[in-house]
């Protein structure tokens, strides 16, 4: 790994008094614009209907359990 400041004595490129001579430039920078791959789908909706009557439809029948259960017990 390269630091972000290399020593000024041993950069190529650099005159005596550290600056870059007339016609030399600095690399350019690396950087990408956009992605490197296509983002998926966002997902609007993470649960339709169904999962939600199931889940109602599970609690009212232990509901419905629990008070036949204390009802036989009474």
């Amino acid at each position: 790994m390269t630091t972000p400041d290399p020593d000024p004595d041993r950069t190529p490129a650099l005159d005596e008094h550290g600056a870059l001579p007339g016609g030399d430039t600095p690399p350019a920078e690396g950087g990408i614009s956009g992605i490197s791959h296509p983002e998926p789908v966002e997902v609007r909706r993470a649960w339709g209907p169904w999962p939600a009557v199931v889940i109602v439809l599970l609690a009212l029948a232990v509901s419905a359990m629990l008070v036949g259960m204390i009802v036989v017990l009474a």
